[in-house]
């Protein structure tokens, strides 16, 4: 059975929510609360390296808001985001704490996590 990977973004849907987002990335890069986001874009686009990997990539990808994961998974409503979670047979285990994303310095270093854990399971 093919793995599919949940990225839960530690934002939100609304206009204004990405609007804001947009500008906290210009302002102050350093204290934007999502490392997913960025990681995997830029302020205004996707990273290239990014959008090529998870074109190419052999597993099935999920992109959810915050607000979006927690209305349908309510039961993770209190783990911090970022994440990143892997369901394979109908089981979803979490991949990638928002601490363990923080730790990545850049989407080489996600992409190659990315492969050594799929690789592990």
């Amino acid at each position: 059975m093919k793995t599919t990977l949940i990225f839960v973004y530690n934002a939100s849907t609304g206009v204004l929510d990405k609007y804001l987002d947009a500008i906290h990335k210009i302002i102050s890069p350093k204290t934007y609360s999502c490392d997913l986001c960025s990681l995997t874009h830029s302020v205004f686009s996707e990273k290239t390296a990014w959008k090529n990997f998870r074109q190419y990539a052999s597993f099935d990808s999920i992109f959810m808001y915050k607000d979006q994961f927690i209305n349908t998974y309510s039961d993770y409503s209190d783990i911090d985001f970022p994440v990143v979670f892997t369901v394979k047979e109908k089981t979803m285990q979490l991949l990638f704490t928002a601490d363990q994303l923080g730790e990545l310095q850049n989407t080489e270093d996600l992409i190659a996590s990315i492969l050594s854990k799929i690789d592990a399971n």
